[in-house]
């Protein structure tokens, strides 16, 4: 497999949208059989693929962002977009994703292990970021403990009114 990590470029964004979609399906299903079918639409979003292509397409033009994409033989298989902030020293990983027929091949590895040498680079003290911990994010939970993240337990509840 020869893979390789290079800066987003417009071209990509197609790609990315996509596999992301792929990606992040298991999550939003397992939230569905969490929260239940009254109060899943409520409390995330009633049409989760349009919400999360606005929010891929957002971060990924956001000029305070970077993105790089990962290939595999010139074919866009995954994307980490991140965030320096100088004033913390802290770098934040806002997106990551591997698409699924390219997961647990080290790839979601390879982009945080990237994503921290970029932030190492750009002077930050900190890595940080935010996932989920029902079985849905299982996979992200593997490659960031990989990568060397440290977890913090956080709760949040949802009630039907």
């Amino acid at each position: 497999m020869n893979l390789q990590i290079r800066p987003f470029n417009n071209n990509d964004m197609n790609d990315i949208v996509e596999l992301s979609l792929l990606a992040w399906e298991p999550v939003f299903v397992a939230w569905e059989r969490i929260l239940g079918p009254r109060l899943y639409p409520i409390a995330i979003y009633p049409d989760w693929r349009k919400s999360q292509k606005g929010v891929v397409e957002k971060i990924c033009n956001d000029e305070h962002m970077a993105t790089w994409v990962a290939a595999v033989d010139g074919k866009v298989v995954g994307f980490v977009t991140l965030e320096l902030n100088d004033v913390t020293k802290a770098g934040e990983v806002q997106l990551l994703a591997v698409h699924p027929e390219y997961q647990n091949h080290g790839i979601g590895t390879e982009l945080n292990l990237f994503a921290l040498q970029k932030m190492k680079e750009g002077g930050m003290k900190l890595a940080v970021l935010g996932t989920g911990g029902d079985e849905g994010h299982a996979p992200a939970r593997k490659s960031y403990e990989k990568a060397g993240y440290t977890a913090l337990p956080l709760v949040r509840y949802y009630k039907e009114l």
